[in-house]
């Protein structure tokens, strides 16, 4: 197995662990690591999105549609952080060319999940996005959440998905709670090139919708990134 370098590093209610998924830089095979790491561990070795780690890595037996990226990883090691030019180009050659076509499935306007029975390629995929169609605000049905809205390179809007990624979220919570939303749009503006990091969740039900729903692991900016984004506080 090559080097694998992490591409998410994703937030859950419960605060005491982490997912994150990997590409291996050879292959560009992504695998999900199972279990889930824990916060401390990724606290005290600082892995973030471009952290580049070693270790025995193999899928799991039978993974369920569509979390085909579910592995099992031993002895996980930390090896270095990747240049933005090497974590770029990683993203670069996982590119899918909008939502539909890297999981495959073809999505009606508004839906915001993979139904329940739907074979779908994949549970996390690579898009890259206009500064000009992305933008961070708070969830007017909830207030005090912050959700990301977006319109992929076909033109389909996908509107009010969580934001999981672990620093961009906490980074947001903390302008929503000054007040300071708009800093965060203007920073994406700022940026030549934006590139998300997209995935669905476990199975859930809701309001009578089953199946596999929409969130943004990842939200990647180039040439530039802010450090608070990706410290651990």
């Amino acid at each position: 197995m090559g080097d694998l370098i992490v591409t998410d590093l994703t937030r859950f209610k419960e605060k005491s662990i982490l997912c994150t998924a990997v590409v291996d830089m050879a292959t560009l095979q992504c695998f999900r690591p199972m279990p889930y790491f824990s916060f401390d561990f990724c606290k005290e070795f600082q892995i973030q999105p471009g952290s580049i780690l070693s270790g025995n890595i193999q899928y799991t037996f039978n993974a369920p549609q569509p979390h085909t990226e579910d592995a099992v990883f031993n002895n996980p090691n930390y090896l270095r952080s990747a240049t933005s030019e090497e974590f770029k180009e990683i993203l670069d050659r996982t590119l899918s060319d909008s939502i539909s076509s890297g999981f495959g499935v073809t999505f009606m306007a508004g839906q915001k999940h993979i139904p329940f029975g739907t074979t779908a390629n994949c549970s996390i995929i690579t898009v890259r996005i206009d500064k000009n169609e992305i933008n961070i605000h708070e969830d007017m049905y909830n207030p005090g959440r912050i959700k990301v809205s977006f319109c992929d390179s076909t033109g389909f809007k996908f509107g009010y998905l969580s934001i999981t990624d672990r620093g961009f979220y906490d980074y947001a919570i903390n302008h929503r709670q000054n007040g300071t939303v708009d800093k965060i749009n203007r920073f994406l503006l700022s940026q030549d090139e934006i590139i998300l990091r997209v995935g669905v969740g476990r199975r859930y039900e809701s309001q009578g919708k089953d199946g596999y729903w929409l969130q943004v692991n990842g939200i990647y900016t180039f040439p530039n990134y802010s450090k608070v984004i990706r410290s651990y506080g």
